[in-house]
């Protein structure tokens, strides 16, 4: 099996800068996640992934890291997007420590069980995934009604856009899982 439609560039290959950005997370991981070798033949498309990427996933904000990991596999689920639901799946079981909960977002989030909090965040991110252009103020009321901040209500949008184009890329290439992914947080 291919594990990519397009070339994989080995980590090696990459600009010092990339390397430098990639080698704690391969140290963490105890591999290389094959989207980053899909994404390493294009090193500035790459870089300008990593930036937006890491202000939304990682920088300080309303949303626990949990939380943000939740509209991943939400929105990716919904757009049917095997790489990051296994990849990001993974994580949110890490960060979880539930080793269900990725599976049940994925495949059916209206019946997953979670917290009002949750809810309120998984049905924004399918809303904006689903059907985008009908995204209205009454989702964002309802947010609201369930507790979710302004801060917070964008952070779902910004995460659920930003997979939006992951989940495309990822289609795109065809990049398969890595399969220390599927093991993780069981």
């Amino acid at each position: 099996m291919n594990e990519s439609r397009f070339p994989l560039t080995e980590i090696g290959e990459l600009p010092a800068d990339l390397r430098e950005r990639i080698d704690p997370i391969v140290e963490k991981s105890g591999f290389v996640p094959n989207i980053f070798r899909a994404l390493g033949h294009r090193p500035n498309e790459m870089r300008a992934f990593f930036d937006y990427h890491d202000l939304l996933m990682d920088q300080p904000g309303p949303l626990t890291k949990a939380e943000r990991e939740l509209v991943v596999v939400a929105s990716s689920g919904a757009n049917r997007c095997v790489y990051c639901v296994v990849a990001h799946g993974a994580i949110l079981r890490v960060r979880t420590k539930d080793p269900h909960i990725a599976d049940r977002v994925a495949t059916n989030p209206e019946q997953a069980r979670l917290t009002d909090r949750e809810r309120a965040i998984v049905d924004v991110a399918l809303a904006l995934t689903r059907t985008p252009e009908r995204f209205s103020d009454n989702d964002v009321d309802a947010a609201r009604a369930a507790g979710l901040s302004n801060e917070e209500i964008w952070d779902v949008g910004a995460i659920t856009a930003f997979f939006a184009a992951s989940n495309r890329l990822a289609h795109l290439t065809g990049v398969v899982p890595n399969a220390e992914f599927h093991t993780m947080g069981r």
